[in-house]
């Protein structure tokens, strides 16, 4: 496992690569950070013969950051980073995944870009944003997005304070606050410097909240036509089931997987399974 900074689309990218350099490669598109993607699942998926690279959005982590409470691009230029970056990584298509806000990223950069991708997998995500779903799609669960929004925010300089808030919203979530814990420890270890905004940036994926991600892009699923997996968790309260039940419904030919013990995260007892059915799409 390596962690460098790659230039694609005229930006630094934070990229950590597992497996061999040489095999087909597996892009995973960070959710913003990195992190999003398990250390277990990367595993996984490099001893089936890939090479997996995570990686961090503009705006977290490693990567080009400017001004996360302003910034100056949009959901379509985080798709092109993603199209460069299989570019630059491997000259050939890869299989493309993304989880959360990174799913939407996925999708538009293989609808725009689908000779640099080979697959896509696309876990706990939704095809509309921003703002509230489609008529026909369920919006985040009001009772839970109240409890994890009437929370003081922490002092985002204080690490440990950062990540108790971390384990306290996975909790709300249905999500394993141990792990959660860890994550955001992770997360804030390696985050350049320690201003607040670039460190909720960093937690939170409060930029996405501020892109341009228009115009729509759901009514093009079908356009897809590269074999594709949707993973989504039946206790997912952020984007609830029928969000990823109807992205597999609307691409062509993909495959549901629901993991009926998960909510927005890829919990460990769901790692090699997960694993084993991307691999399978080659």
């Amino acid at each position: 496992m390596t962690t460098v900074t790659v230039n694609a689309n005229e930006i630094a990218l934070g990229i950590e690569s597992f497996g061999d350099e040489d095999a087909p490669l597996v892009l995973l598109v960070g959710g913003t950070t990195m992190l999003s993607w398990p250390d277990a699942l990367c595993e996984h998926l490099a001893a089936g013969g890939r090479r997996v690279v995570r990686y961090d959005l503009r705006d977290s982590g490693e990567s080009t950051a400017t001004d996360p409470q302003a910034p100056a691009y949009t959901l379509r230029d985080l798709a092109a980073d993603a199209a460069a970056l299989a570019d630059v990584l491997g000259g050939r298509p890869a299989h493309l995944a993304g989880i959360g806000v990174g799913g939407m990223v996925a999708q538009v950069a293989v609808l725009d870009h689908p000779g640099a991708f080979s697959a896509l997998t696309l876990v706990g995500t939704r095809a509309v944003a921003p703002g509230p779903p489609d008529d026909d799609l369920s919006d985040h669960e009001q009772a839970t997005m109240s409890r994890l929004f009437a929370r003081a925010m922490p002092d985002w300089a204080d690490r440990e304070a950062v990540a108790e808030f971390a384990a306290a919203g996975a909790e709300i979530l249905g999500d394993d606050p141990v792990a959660a814990r860890a994550i955001a420890a992770h997360i804030w270890d390696r985050t350049p410097g320690i201003a607040p905004p670039v460190q909720m940036a960093n937690q939170m994926g409060v930029v996405f909240a501020r892109l341009d991600c228009k115009p729509r892009w759901r009514e093009r699923l079908p356009e897809i036509a590269v074999p594709s997996l949707v993973v989504h968790g039946r206790r997912n309260r952020f984007f609830p089931v029928d969000n990823g039940e109807a992205i597999a419904r609307e691409i062509p030919g993909a495959r549901l997987l629901v993991l009926d013990e998960a909510a927005t995260a890829i919990p460990d007892a769901a790692v090699g399974e997960v694993a084993e059915t991307m691999l399978m799409l080659g």
